[in-house]
């Protein structure tokens, strides 16, 4: 089994209308057959055409599957208005100024988690590898899982904590193994963390990272089966996932990336949500990843004082105790109709914005646009993504462009008062007044 990326050219819709279920019918006649969607953005779209980058599924030869499409939809009856949730996304790989690095997003994410009563958001937001500062407040759920619940096709149940399986390379140098093992051990000794077992595995995957001809980190994840085979032995034994292992790139792009003081898109990061959305998406359990370094000469390169957005990767060895801390109370994937329906799960219905990059059109904004959730897109946060967000059929006061995440808190509030945003600034439009047009034909009583 592999994973790759895939891109595609889409004849645009007239006015993008009704893209989502458009979209769903067009991106399989545009990939090879056998190929399963299991990831899908538009990088840049204009009124003839989309850019697409597909994240597939490939030679499964029967084994395991996603049960269902990535295109699945399910729409929204109402809105759930008993606590204010609010979704925080900013895609890996896109070379996002916040969010792009190493849990650079996790103060953005802090503070919207103020005013909210759940902050649901993704592992590339807060990891920032030995730090994991999500907010006490906040549902950490791989991008896939976030995805899916905008979608409508599963819920989230809170738990107390989970249980951990961490699987991790057979590294050749016995350092890193003991040093993950280590990492493992301090997680359970100072917040509880509850871990079955740590697995071994000669070469679990092989992930190559690369990018995408949009710029976007990307890459190639081969030998998937054999990770598969080890969570099949092990199941019934965990709740979610901890992965740990070796990223084939380039040696000289260890240096590259540090020096170039945020210039370059960070490679490990999108083959990595590669792997994890296929894990979370075949077996519906919360995983995370965190790459092995190759050598200890790798180990002894020395950046000096790098971008801070870079601080926590240079100065970590294993990169795994933000995914340990992540995974700790990840939420539990709920798939069952019944089960979606039970008190205290929450599913689309509950979601009361989305907040994302300008730019940023996958599945979540299109989502998003289809169930009527507000979003929210921030112009600073700069991104690879080439979309005017502004030319979607949005629903009147749907769609709101803020400079900033401090302004994007403003409407956020805003929506959880009830108070339309535009009515706290000045000039405030006039009323708009119009004489109603009646069929001269029709009874008016």
């Amino acid at each position: 089994m592999f994973l790759l990326e895939k891109e595609a050219e889409i004849p645009a819709v007239p006015r993008h209308k009704d893209l989502l279920p458009y979209l769903a019918e067009a991106v399989p006649s545009h990939i090879d057959d056998g190929l399963v969607p299991l990831r899908f953005v538009i990088t840049d779209s204009d009124a003839d055409r989309y850019l697409c980058e597909v994240g597939v599924l490939g030679d499964t030869n029967g084994g395991t599957r996603p049960s269902t499409s990535v295109f699945r939809f399910i729409r929204r009856s109402t809105e759930r208005t008993n606590d204010f949730n609010a979704a925080l996304i900013v895609p890996t790989g896109i070379g996002a100024e916040i969010g792009g690095h190493a849990g650079d997003a996790a103060p953005v994410a802090r503070l919207l988690a103020t005013i909210c009563d759940n902050l649901i958001t993704h592992p590339n937001v807060v990891n920032a590898s030995d730090v994991n500062e999500i907010p006490d407040n906040g549902l950490y759920v791989e991008g896939s899982v976030l995805c899916r619940l905008l979608m409508g096709t599963v819920g989230l149940q809170k738990v107390r904590s989970n249980r951990v399986l961490v699987v991790i390379d057979a590294h050749e140098d016995e350092m890193f193994t003991s040093a993950a093992v280590n990492t493992v051990s301090g997680a359970r000794a100072s917040y509880g963390l509850r871990c079955p077992r740590v697995l071994t595995v000669d070469t679990m995957v092989n992930l190559m990272a690369g990018y995408s001809s949009s710029g976007r980190a990307a890459g190639r994840v081969e030998r998937l089966e054999k990770l598969c085979a080890v969570l099949d032995d092990h199941k019934g034994e965990y709740d979610a996932v901890a992965l740990s292992s070796v990223i084939d790139v380039p040696r000289e792009f260890h240096m590259e990336y540090y020096l170039s003081e945020g210039e370059m898109v960070n490679p490990w990061g999108g083959v990595e949500a590669m792997l994890t959305h296929a894990i979370s998406y075949l077996y519906d359990v919360p995983s995370a990843h965190s790459p092995m370094l190759e050598s200890r000469e790798i180990t002894q390169m020395t950046p000096g004082i790098v971008d801070p957005r870079m601080g926590a990767e240079a100065v970590s060895l294993t990169f795994l105790q933000c995914v340990l801390k992540g995974l700790h109370r990840a939420p539990r994937i709920l798939t069952d109709p019944d089960a979606m329906g039970q008190a205290g799960v929450l599913t689309a219905a509950d979601v009361g914005c989305l907040v994302i990059p300008d730019g940023g059109l996958g599945l979540p904004t299109l989502a998003a646009l289809e169930q009527g959730i507000p979003v929210i897109a921030v112009r600073e946060n700069r991104n690879l993504m080439r979309n005017d967000l502004a030319a979607l059929p949005w629903a009147s006061d749907q769609l709101h462009i803020v400079d900033n995440y401090w302004e994007a808190l403003g409407v956020m509030a805003a929506i959880k008062a009830g108070i339309a945003p535009e009515s706290t600034r000045r000039p405030l439009d006039g009323t708009l007044v119009q004489r109603a047009r009646i069929d001269p034909g029709s009874d008016a009583g």
